[in-house]
């Protein structure tokens, strides 16, 4: 008999392609991930992966095994999702997903509140730049710039968040306009609104910096670094000042999302409900 744990972690692997990717999927080490692969090919007699250079490739019988894993973890999921509708009391985890800098200045100082409204109600709070899947509940609620096309999410918008250029005071008094130079998000973010924003009222300028986390460019303007764009509640605190333009601002909505199939939990209702109140406090 095939040990759905041992196919749970083999799906992972197929999507993801190598055992980190997984692993991270899974919140498990990377040798969890390897060990149970190796134990479901031992069961089922056959090999699933070729190992090459750290990658792993689905032979052809991999693919047919991952075809059914897959949907044997769908219909796991969406009865775990239904058992959890029908919960009435807040005695559960709630798991949320929010990009890092919304998660440690908007959500984490609030959270007493919710514990003080609910106090058996249990949170996970992942600050995380990736999009977290729903559907297989590595989220309950996620937070997000941009509204999904999940037809199985509902999407509320929770308000609206203003971008606009800053630098250091001392940055903006030592040079002219023209002589700027751009700090932004690397390029896995390079088609992203507000750093096509950036890259408008850059122009010809350099971008010299770039980082992947809003803290960091936070830090590196307060540090003189040179222009970033950021949300106005990260450039609240410090010595940052609104850099002048023609636009002042790029506006972004805020969308809590959750699967329908949770609508009618009350833990999870409870908690959009906050998400939402944070937001809007911006």
């Amino acid at each position: 008999m095939f040990d759905w744990d041992d196919l749970r972690h083999f799906a992972a692997l197929a999507d993801a392609g190598s055992l980190s990717a997984a692993a991270r999927r899974l919140r498990v080490e990377h040798a969890t991930v390897a060990r149970r692969v190796a134990a479901l090919e031992a069961t089922a007699g056959v090999k699933l992966v070729d190992r090459r250079s750290g990658r792993y490739v689905l032979t052809p019988d991999g693919q047919r095994v991952a075809d059914h894993a897959r949907r044997i973890e769908n219909e796991a999921f969406a009865l775990e999702r239904a058992l959890l509708s029908r919960q009435s009391n807040f005695s559960i985890e709630v798991s949320i997903s929010a990009p890092p800098q919304i998660a440690v200045a908007l959500i984490a100082p609030r959270l007493v509140h919710l514990k003080q409204s609910y106090p058996q109600l249990r949170i996970r709070l992942m600050g995380e730049s990736r999009t977290a899947s729903l559907s297989r509940r590595e989220a309950d609620i996620a937070i997000r710039l941009t509204r999904p096309n999940d037809t199985t999410l509902i999407a509320r918008k929770a308000g609206v968040m203003a971008y606009s250029l800053y630098a250091s005071r001392e940055y903006i008094a030592s040079r002219a306009e023209g002589d700027f130079e751009f700090i932004a998000f690397d390029e896995s973010l390079d088609e992203s609104p507000h750093q096509l924003w950036l890259k408008k009222h850059a122009g010809e300028r350099p971008i010299t910096f770039r980082s992947n986390d809003l803290a960091i460019l936070v830090a590196a303007a307060q540090a003189h670094m040179g222009v970033a764009v950021l949300p106005a509640f990260a450039a609240e605190n410090g010595n940052l000042q609104r850099v002048e333009t023609e636009d002042q601002f790029l506006k972004r909505d805020v969308w809590i999302t959750y699967h329908q199939d949770m609508r009618d939990n009350p833990a999870v209702a409870a908690t959009a409900a906050f998400l939402a109140e944070c937001v809007r406090q911006t």
